[in-house]
């Protein structure tokens, strides 16, 4: 999207007749500025009109015949434009700082908070984040829109310690303040920190809003936090967020993250009002879970409410049709979303398929759905045929699947291991050798395994292999008895056949 109009288009451009005809009348010095006021006005709402409706580009046009009617753009005209460009991040940076130029220009930068605070943000969301920390510190006046402004552009890219220096050097915070800190984190998957942050806030006596308690919940159920979830809950109950939409499809989704799919269907059941996002919410978390009929039960029953479901409803049905096994549900299910909503099959949609003829063992039906999608299949897709191959033993069909797997994913771990697992469980330990070795021989290492568990709201990060926890000989005393028991009850663990070839 070109944001420039040329010389020789500006120089055909006609004057406005209602500014600029030379048959207008002489005004004095008042109504003078009043006229150019109103046409100022008048402008600055067609390049709104325009900006509103994300027709940058004309807006960016419309400034220029402005200009060239030789009006002086005032703050607002300033402030939209900007406004605009933030919201054009990929597209806008160059036309954003020519308007910064312009703004340097008229002198505006010296005493108009709002043009800076304006110009910080498209700074910020175009990613030149050193620019707009530039135009902070050059700043006389901040109020608290222009710290808060600051502070979320610099956690929106990744600067969080800069981010957590502003916010300390700030006069005064608000729930925005508190909420552009929590949020940031959340978003970049610091959840612990997050938490922390909500709690120091609760000790400040700042009040969260939704937002607020929005992010703090998916911070919960990334971590698996249930009880501080529960604890936020009770919080929303007692106040006057009971009913916030918003807040209700968090808490379900929070709830089925966390296994408690029965604290989500009080959730939902008791929701005032409820949206698609509601019952896309409940649908797909109570898929994750394994409940393969109240899935189903719901996607049926939003469609007896009214509700058209989407892309992400048919995802969250097909799941449940794949882990319940359900082949002909399934198909009935992908082909009413093609017929009946007209909703053209994402790849996420042909990996339940893929998935759903993967678990039943009809792997020839998998692979021929692979060959046929029209987009070319993810690491996602062909990994779960390669699962499905090592439960059916048939490593000649891992073998042709990896070398799709290695060109989309060379770096990937999970599935060269999966390989050699299906090599060693066939007894074939020279090739599960040599996949080992090929991994190494490419700098491949596997993952290790990493869990959480929440106790009395701390939560405990426990990484496989690894001896650093404080109680780490307790918790190995423990799995230790827990072995035993086990054993004691019948249990015969799986033999890791790598140690016979590692």
């Amino acid at each position: 999207m070109s944001l420039l109009v040329s010389t020789a288009t500006i120089t055909t451009i006609k004057k406005p007749n209602h500014i600029c005809s030379s048959s207008s009348p002489k005004f004095t010095d008042n109504e003078s500025n009043n006229s150019n006021s109103l046409a100022v006005s008048s402008w600055t709402a067609s390049i709104s009109r325009y900006c509103k409706t994300g027709h940058l580009n004309h807006a960016a046009a419309e400034f220029t015949r402005m200009r060239v009617a030789g009006l002086q753009p005032n703050h607002i005209t300033f402030v939209t434009l900007l406004s605009a460009c933030a919201d054009h991040p990929l597209h806008a940076l160059s036309y954003g700082t020519s308007l910064h130029a312009l703004v340097f220009k008229f002198g505006f930068h010296t005493d108009n908070v709002k043009i800076s605070t304006a110009i910080i943000d498209m700074y910020c969301k175009c990613n030149n984040v050193n620019l707009a920390y530039l135009c902070f510190d050059n700043m006389g006046f901040k109020n608290k829109v222009t710290w808060n402004t600051m502070v979320s552009g610099l956690m929106r890219n990744g600067l969080i310690d800069k981010a957590v220096k502003v916010f300390d050097e700030m006069p005064e915070r608000d729930v925005v303040s508190y909420t552009a800190l929590i949020d940031g984190f959340v978003k970049k998957g610091c959840y612990e920190h997050a938490l922390e942050w909500f709690q120091e806030m609760q000790v400040c006596g700042v009040v969260p809003d939704h937002v607020t308690v929005v992010s703090v919940i998916s911070a919960c159920a990334n971590l698996g936090a249930i009880g501080f979830g529960l604890w936020l809950h009770r919080v929303v109950l007692e106040g006057d967020m009971k009913d916030n939409v918003r807040i209700n499809n968090s808490l379900i989704d929070m709830y089925c993250r966390c296994g408690c799919t029965e604290f989500a269907r009080q959730v939902f059941d008791i929701m005032c009002k409820r949206n698609l996002v509601s019952w896309n919410s409940i649908i797909v978390g109570f898929a994750l879970n394994g409940k393969p009929e109240e899935t189903l039960g719901y996607f049926y029953q939003m469609q007896k409410d009214g509700f058209k479901p989407d892309g992400v409803t048919f995802t969250g049905a097909l799941t449940a049709c794949s882990h319940a096994g359900l082949v002909d549900e399934g198909l009935k299910v992908f082909d009413s979303m093609i017929k009946d909503y007209r909703i053209s099959p994402r790849i996420e949609h042909y990996g339940c398929l893929v998935d759903l003829y993967s678990r039943a063992r009809k792997l020839e039906e998998a692979l021929n759905v692979i060959q046929k999608m029209p987009m070319k299949p993810n690491e996602v897709v062909l990994g779960s045929v390669l699962a499905a191959c090592r439960a059916a033993g048939d490593a000649r069909l891992a073998e042709k699947l990896m070398r799709f797997i290695s060109e989309l994913d060379p770096g990937g771990d999970s599935n060269y291991v999966l390989l050699s697992n299906i090599y060693a469980a066939g007894g074939d330990f020279r090739k599960a050798s040599n996949v080992r070795r090929r991994m190494k021989d490419k700098g491949i290492e596997k993952k290790p395994g990493v869990s959480s568990i929440e106790i009395n709201g701390i939560v405990d990060q426990f990484v496989a292999g690894d001896k650093s926890h404080v109680k780490s000989e307790q918790v190995h005393t423990m799995l230790k008895c827990l072995s035993r028991e086990l054993m004691i009850y019948g249990y015969l663990p799986e033999v890791n056949l790598r140690e016979q070839y590692e």
